[in-house]
């Protein structure tokens, strides 16, 4: 498997078929879930890439190499997490803007 990880994708279903396997057990709270989940995958990618760093800068045997991958797996959760929430706003926006 992947060493590398990111948002859980298991309930994404990419094939663009409908199934029930893909819905969540919770359904008035699968979705804030999940981002709760999300949320805490990042903030822990920031903190094992800030202890890398100190590993490194205390020159504790830590490598470049680990802390920078560290740091560019945080980054890149981080702008995915920021990027869906610009989607979720704008989505909003555009509900907010329907006539009922």
């Amino acid at each position: 498997m992947n060493s590398i990880q990111g948002l859980p994708l298991s309930n994404v279903d990419l094939t663009g078929s409908r199934s029930s396997a893909a819905q969540p057990a919770d359904s008035k709270d699968g979705f804030g879930a999940m981002l709760r989940d999300a949320v805490s995958q990042i903030d822990q990618a920031q903190g094992t890439a800030q202890t890398k760093i100190n590993e490194v800068i205390q020159g504790n045997g830590s490598d470049l190499h680990t802390a920078m991958i560290a740091v560019e797996k945080a980054d890149l959760s981080f702008q995915m997490m920021l990027q869906v929430r610009n989607k979720i706003v704008a989505a909003y926006q555009e509900i907010s803007r329907m006539n009922f």
